[in-house]
């Protein structure tokens, strides 16, 4: 039987999907980030899945997200984005020592995946943690700084108070270090998996496909990289798209 856990993991609220006849033993895990605006337990149906397959599943909530919301306007969330992204990288050293620590994971075989802000995050934390064993990116962009330079250039055409010159000069020079687009050595031939719909209209498709283009030319092992294109699909995950990470880990993650 699947059992669902709502644990603290420091002062991340988390749940934790496992089988629970081998929720005590050490496991693979799968750390998958939701997107913006949505919370940790909209991502349970790919962790079941995922539980079925023997993975221990961890949810965290970001900050300004579901238990950590608080009184937050969508205005501040907006502007916060990167903050949540960068704090979600921070959180997932915080869940991968957590689950060391209480020997909860066996031969350090640790997977990270997520949806949109999600998939952002996974790109970002392939950049600086080299103990990512397999990930998945679903419709998410691996150029993180020209995902932002998109998302300013549309804040600017609205109504919204101007964002600081200075403020921005520093969000370029913090996504520098962590985005995946520059940074592509760091892939190390990790098994990686992209899904996007080719009508998104949130997360540039392009972004995806340009860089696993890029990406596949440094893989001497072309079969651990690999992009699913989904034709007319917009910003919503698919069910295939879920079935197919699922395989995806199956193969590649113990």
């Amino acid at each position: 039987m699947i059992q669902v856990e709502k644990v603290k993991i420091n002062d991340i609220p988390c749940l934790v999907v496992v089988d629970s006849e081998t929720a005590n033993k050490p496991l693979p895990v799968i750390t998958y980030f939701h997107g913006f605006t949505s919370a940790k337990e909209h991502d349970l149906p790919i962790a079941f899945l995922l539980a079925e397959e023997g993975y221990r599943v961890i949810l965290p909530d970001s900050i300004l997200h579901g238990e950590r919301e608080g009184k937050t306007t969508f205005l501040k969330k907006q502007l916060a984005f990167w903050d949540i992204v960068i704090q979600n990288v921070a959180d997932l050293q915080t869940i991968h020592e957590y689950v060391q620590d209480e020997r909860l994971i066996s031969d350090d075989l640790f997977g990270v995946a997520g949806t949109s802000m999600g998939g952002i995050t996974t790109s970002a934390s392939l950049v600086k943690y080299p103990w990512i064993h397999t990930a998945a990116v679903l419709m998410g962009s691996p150029k993180l700084s020209d995902f932002a330079r998109m998302m300013i250039e549309e804040y600017e055409k609205t109504d919204n108070p101007a964002l600081p010159e200075e403020k921005v000069k520093t969000l370029f020079s913090n996504l520098d270090t962590i985005d995946l687009a520059k940074h592509m050595d760091h892939l190390a031939e990790r098994p990686l998996l992209f899904w996007h719909g080719d009508k998104d209209p949130v997360v540039p498709f392009d972004h995806s496909y340009t860089f696993y283009q890029s990406a596949r030319d440094m893989y001497k092992n072309k079969k651990q990289l690999h992009f699913i294109k989904e034709v007319g699909r917009d910003h919503k995950v698919s069910r295939f798209a879920i079935l197919e990470t699922v395989k995806w880990f199956k193969k590649h993650l113990g």
